[in-house]
């Protein structure tokens, strides 16, 4: 791991200017010390947990605005806390901290619901910098823009609120799916390359691995367009667009 100062950056809070709130969750508890001084500095509300089941009953207290999650744990894996975490509509933006560094492996935690990935041995500025990015993808950040609702066709998406319907219909969506269909909507009928999204909605280069921005935009299908005339379309070999339907 590589140890150094956390660059000087915007401090970020929650919407009523309190604290965020994150949980870190390490069965090595030398890393997980080494992990809450560093966001900590941040500024922000630091819990920890030293395994699954303990996670659990932590971020069930504490809810937590997001979480740093080890996959290789004695008790609960951390792929099973955030299972169990997703059964109960949890949606707290979830990043995974693990050893396992094969492009599989990175995969295997997004679709399992996860947020975001950094393998060990990593540096700390790095966490804090992937934490920051989960957190303006989530419900804490706040529109400035006089009307917070983007519209194309009958799909409605609130910035502020983070509802998201089409034709009345309310859709769920995890903060990864809801950046993901904001940077969408925010470019009616602009075909958007996967380099474009995986810039924009990831904020880094998945280690040149397209197949992430494949899923989440199958996710956002089976929610937005199923029993409904597609809107979101794939050009092949350019990206993908969304239109209203005519």
């Amino acid at each position: 791991m590589t140890i150094s100062q956390p660059s000087a950056a915007p401090r970020l809070t929650r919407a009523d200017g309190s604290p965020l709130r994150i949980l870190v969750v390490d069965d090595e508890a030398s890393l997980t010390d080494l992990l809450t001084m560093a966001l900590r500095y941040e500024g922000w509300d630091v819990r920890s947990a030293n395994g699954g089941q303990d996670a659990l009953t932590t971020a069930r207290e504490f809810r937590p605005d997001a979480m740093v999650l080890d996959v290789m744990m004695p008790d609960l894996d951390g792929l099973q806390v955030l299972s169990r975490l997703r059964q109960n509509n949890d949606e707290t933006p979830v990043l995974f901290l693990t050893a396992k560094d094969s492009v599989e492996d990175r995969v295997t935690g997004l679709t399992a619901g996860g947020d975001d990935y950094v393998t060990k041995p990593f540096s700390l500025e790095e966490v804090v910098a992937r934490l920051r990015g989960l957190v303006r993808r989530s419900q804490i950040s706040v529109s400035e823009a006089g009307d917070s609702r983007i519209v194309v066709g009958d799909l409605v998406l609130d910035e502020e609120s983070y509802e998201v319907s089409r034709a009345g219909r309310p859709i769920e969506l995890t903060a990864t799916e809801f950046e993901l269909l904001r940077f969408l909507m925010r470019n009616p009928r602009r075909v958007l390359s996967k380099a474009q999204i995986l810039d924009r909605v990831w904020s880094y280069d998945f280690g040149g691995k397209s197949s992430v921005v494949e899923i989440y935009i199958s996710y956002l299908r089976k929610k937005i367009d199923v029993g409904e005339q597609p809107m979101i379309h794939t050009v092949r070999g350019v990206g993908y667009v969304i239109k209203p339907t005519a």
